[in-house]
């Protein structure tokens, strides 16, 4: 009886007993929206900061021609073109994500390609069960904030999504599935300090993960251990991770028959989850009360302590694109001064703007409330505008656009996609547009995903 096993071996065999024909329709569609999401992030990043060096250095060191970097072209080992593609996934942060912050397509979706094309291609509907496992995966070994305290989520629970659907993919029996999430256990890593600190990690962070999942597939493939107490273990994930404090049964409670991928979050806009909220309610309120920024003397922003380590504090670095996706004043401020929100205001040349940097100093106030966290949601912000004519305006909100309580339109997810295509600046992809997204669209038709993933080629 399944019940009757260790967590780790009812996982892998969750993982090994998946097929296409079981996922229910909701978990397909959200599939879908989630590789719709990630390749089109993915033609956003294909020239981010240090993207074009990942990749240059990626085909300069060479090694046996295995799967594709997207885009940049050239073929290379299966890990190290997981690297590069999930690299350039998180690039623009507008993929998707869920609290306390773990981004898992980005990172499962490159090692699902690159190990499909290890085994010479695979049908879409086999690539939407792999996906599906894999992220379900990583949802159900997600730990709340005060568990990661401070690691970065992605680095912590992402590899097991990549390990688990390079492991369906590869066709590993049970125990080599285990070992391979054993494997990525031994893995994990990430500081949120780089997203802090405005650092070009974030992205690179997410690349390992998706290398992770290769790798260890492969591995316990040819029969390498990892510790079978990998999750209850002395000294498991759930000690190490989850403090001693993670109810370690909602893990596996009703596995295969209620799926968490419907829970997933969307990014709206290029910047991190917990500026999502806020930016809304910055353009929702100037569309409800009819003001504009010339108008305000000030926009305090209160957020939870946890929102505040995270993006409260907005300075310019050696990576402004960075420093602006995880500074919720730069956010709001952007929102306020140029509304809609649009993938060029997380440029450079946008984001030192004197009209905007003068805003932030002059005008936006960022506080920590420690009372919303007490009473109120993971992503929950207050904006207080003061007008220069005295009227005080308060807002709030508790759930941002992309989640499963207030969802992106079909409408939305399109309009997302075909400005990454437009924002990408390669003419190949803009003509090959409306065949990309179709294609997406149905994935579940497609005989042989690789013949998908040529069109980003040149």
């Amino acid at each position: 009886m399944i019940g009757d096993m260790k967590k780790e071996q009812q996982l892998a065999r969750f993982i090994f007993e998946a097929r296409y024909e079981n996922l229910p329709e909701d978990v397909i569609e959200g599939v879908k929206r989630q590789v719709v999401a990630i390749y089109a992030a993915s033609m956003a990043g294909n020239r981010a900061d240090g993207i074009e060096a990942i990749a240059a250095l990626s085909k300069e060191l060479g090694g046996k021609e295995e799967s594709t970097v997207l885009i940049h072209g050239g073929k290379i080992p299966a890990h190290t073109a997981a690297f590069v593609n999930a690299a350039m996934a998180r690039a623009w942060d507008i993929c998707d994500h869920i609290a306390p912050g773990p981004h898992i397509g980005a990172s499962c979706i490159p090692a699902s390609l690159a190990a499909a094309e290890l085994i010479g291609g695979c049908n879409g509907k086999d690539f939407i069960t792999a996906i599906a496992v894999g992220t379900e995966v990583a949802l159900r070994l997600n730990l709340e904030e005060h568990e990661y305290d401070g690691f970065d989520p992605t680095g912590i629970v992402a590899g097991f999504a990549s390990a688990a659907a390079a492991s369906w993919l590869l066709k590993l029996n049970e125990d080599q599935i285990m070992n391979a999430l054993a494997l990525a256990f031994n893995r994990c890593g990430g500081s949120f300090q780089s997203h802090a600190d405005g650092a070009l990690a974030v992205r690179v962070i997410e690349g390992w993960v998706s290398e992770t999942g290769i790798e260890c597939a492969r591995l316990a493939r040819l029969g390498v251990t990892g510790p079978e107490n990998f999750l209850d273990g002395v000294y498991g994930y759930f000690h190490l991770y989850g403090r001693d404090k993670t109810d370690t049964e909602k893990t596996v409670a009703d596995l295969g028959t209620k799926w968490h991928v419907t829970r997933l979050n969307f990014k709206k806009y290029p910047s991190c989850g917990l500026t999502q909220g806020n930016t809304q309610l910055a353009l929702d309120m100037m569309e409800q009360h009819g003001f504009t920024a010339d108008e305000i003397e000030q926009a305090e922003i209160l957020v939870p302590p946890f929102t505040y380590k995270l993006v409260g504090e907005f300075k310019l670095g050696a990576n402004p694109k960075v420093d602006a996706q995880f500074g919720v004043a730069y956010c709001v401020a952007n929102a306020l001064i140029r509304p809609p929100v649009r993938l060029i205001h997380f440029e450079p040349d946008a984001i030192r703007d004197p009209q905007v940097l003068d805003f932030i100093k002059d005008r936006v106030v960022v506080t920590s409330d420690e009372s919303i966290t007490h009473t109120r949601k993971h992503y929950s912000s207050d904006l207080i505008i003061t007008l220069k004519d005295g009227r005080v305006l308060k807002g709030s909100i508790d759930v941002p656009p992309g989640t499963p309580e207030y969802p992106m339109t079909e409408e939305e997810h399109k309009h997302r996609f075909y400005e990454c295509v437009e924002f990408a600046a390669r003419p190949w992809l803009t003509e090959r547009a409306d065949e990309i997204f179709q294609a997406m669209k149905s994935l579940e038709t497609e005989a042989d995903v690789r013949t998908l993933f040529a069109k980003f080629q040149p």
